[in-house]
């Protein structure tokens, strides 16, 4: 059973948006990495005047086929169904139903892409964009990765499918206003899948980038220079 890493994407990487979309295929192959914390370099005031960009501008700046290469094909979104879900991590739990069901980042102005890699086995690649103040996305993300990798291991229940997830900090490159990145090992059935998780802020733009992890390592800062052209 292959946990799409376009329902796990962004925040909802609690793996909650997993629970309903699990498929068969083959587990994703990479591993875990080491997990030193990466110190972020906040500095919220100085972007905190600039003006969110809207969901229609956003757009324009994910990353698509032309920026990514033909071994990439794009895919829908999916709808989430997540009403029973729910999740024994106290962090998590203690930050309502909007975490556990990975709508936190709730931010009005946001885009989205996911994509299918066919080059190297069946792994897919998912790019998040969102814009408000800078404080505001600083605080929003930064309490959703504090809660999640503060339970290294819990279970996330939907109905009668139980996941177990694993999470462990990563370090997040030296880039943006301020970094986090995380691993996320997603364990059903007999079945391990893993997705990195690296979010950057850039001024008053959060960039979130999630899927297997040599793919987020590989188009990272290609998703980056098309999101800061707009700044």
């Amino acid at each position: 059973m292959r946990l799409h890493a376009t329902i796990v994407h962004g925040l909802s990487a609690l793996a909650i948006f997993a629970l309903a979309g699990c498929s068969q295929g083959s587990a994703a192959s990479s591993g875990p990495m080491s997990s030193p914390t990466v110190p972020v370099r906040p500095d919220v005031e100085s972007a905190s005047a600039l003006a969110p960009l809207s969901s229609t501008a956003l757009a324009k700046l994910l990353l698509d086929k032309s920026d990514l290469g033909g071994d990439y094909t794009r895919m829908p979104q999916r709808a989430a169904a997540h009403d029973d879900v729910t999740v024994n991590c106290p962090a998590l739990e203690k930050l309502g139903g909007n975490a556990a069901t990975g709508t936190s980042l709730a931010f009005p102005r946001k885009a989205k892409a996911s994509f299918a890699y066919a080059g190297g086995g069946n792994s897919e690649l998912a790019e998040e964009l969102y814009s408000d103040t800078a404080a505001k996305l600083s605080k929003g993300i930064g309490e959703i990765f504090d809660a999640m990798v503060s339970c290294p291991t819990y279970q996330v229940v939907s109905g009668s499918t139980v996941v177990t997830v694993g999470t462990q900090v990563t370090p997040a490159p030296d880039l943006g206003d301020e970094q986090w990145s995380q691993l996320l090992t997603y364990s059903i059935g007999g079945q391990r899948s893993v997705v990195k998780q690296t979010a950057i802020r850039i001024g008053n733009v959060l960039v979130l980038v999630s899927g297997a992890p040599g793919l987020v390592d590989a188009n990272l800062e290609k998703a980056l220079d098309k999101a800061e052209a707009a700044l």
